[in-house]
């Protein structure tokens, strides 16, 4: 795919006057504009698309108006959403439409549960493409449909956090969003990405980006507390604790929402819609890799490993015989 340069540095600028401050400091107060645009950020099975399917639908029963944009190439947040129903993905429909010599409309790509609209931009096939690059795509197809005249009150990115081409940093990199949320557990992995995000943030605000990290979610909380250690650390709260349950782990598996009122878990969903929307993004302070091993125990990580250098000797093992120099030597005169 080829892209048009002059096209996209004007979908850029347009996405800025959408989604951006008219600062150059993160905003430190409640957001004012009228749409908020989040974008969510985790590590690929941490539970990122559970816990969005379930705060779209609570958010639009608590009488918002949600888009949900599924930006994973896994596809898997409206799955969640529909009840394991996958939808056409933008990029999929937009490849078959224009070899049909037709073109795409809303109906096409965006489908509704419980008040929440949601789609999904999808991705290439393995091998076949650049993911990140089927982002800026999608992007492009959606500004095409009109997303800049659409009347949301949130507009919520699912965005993997462990890919880092540049198609996947798109909210931060070009300040789509206002905010980024974090969804994380008591692992190092996947602090370990929510810790990289945090660290894009603050890298493309010192080139004069607006956007700021408003809290972190913990998911399957066993109550070790490492992910709230790793946000006091950084400086975001913690917006919202999901145990790790097996009513919630079955539900899950099987495409049930949890995140609606007449559920037993309706009361977590809302607390967190409610912090979602009210927290201000903020500037987080990233960690290095010994603070972030210095949150688990040595014992789990290995963090008090002493590093020993290799030799050369050791490199050559059995070939190391010695080798006849080729230093000349002059005799003495």
């Amino acid at each position: 795919m080829t892209l048009d340069v002059p096209n996209l540095k004007a979908f850029d600028d347009r996405l800025r006057d959408e989604a951006a401050e008219p600062t150059l400091e993160v905003p430190q107060g409640e957001p004012t504009k009228k749409t908020q645009i989040i974008a969510i950020y985790g590590k690929g099975g941490i539970g990122k698309s559970f816990t969005l399917a379930n705060l779209s639908h609570m958010m639009a029963e608590q009488g918002k108006r949600v888009l949900l944009i599924g930006c994973d190439p896994k596809s898997d947040t409206t799955s969640l959403l529909f009840g394991g129903k996958a939808c056409p993905t933008i990029i999929e429909t937009s490849t078959q439409k224009k070899l049909a010599g037709e073109e795409v409309k809303i109906g096409d790509v965006c489908f509704k549960r419980g008040g929440v609209f949601a789609m999904e931009l999808g991705g290439p096939e393995v091998g076949r493409g650049c993911g990140g690059r089927g982002i800026i795509h999608g992007f492009e197809l959606l500004e095409k449909l009109g997303f800049h005249d659409w009347d949301f009150d949130y507009v919520l990115l699912d965005f993997l956090g462990d890919v880092v081409c540049g198609g996947f940093g798109l909210p931060i990199a070009r300040d789509m969003a206002q905010k980024v949320i974090l969804v994380a557990s008591n692992d190092l992995q996947s602090l370990y990405v929510a810790n990289n995000v945090c660290s894009a943030v603050q890298y493309f605000r010192k080139l004069g980006g607006n956007v700021g990290v408003a809290g972190l979610v913990i998911n399957k909380d066993d109550g070790t507390g490492e992910a709230a250690a790793f946000a006091e650390a950084v400086n975001i709260p913690v917006l919202a604790a999901i145990p790790q349950d097996e009513d919630l782990r079955r539900k899950s598996a099987n495409y049930q929402i949890v995140g609606t009122k007449e559920g037993q878990w309706g009361d977590l969903f809302a607390a967190l819609g409610d912090n979602v929307a009210a927290a201000p993004p903020g500037h987080p302070e990233p960690l290095s890799q010994d603070g972030l091993l210095g949150l688990f125990s040595a014992k789990e990580t290995g963090a008090d490993f002493v590093l020993e250098p290799a030799t050369d000797a050791d490199m050559r093992g059995k070939l190391g015989t010695p080798k006849a120099s080729l230093e000349v030597i002059y005799d003495d005169v």
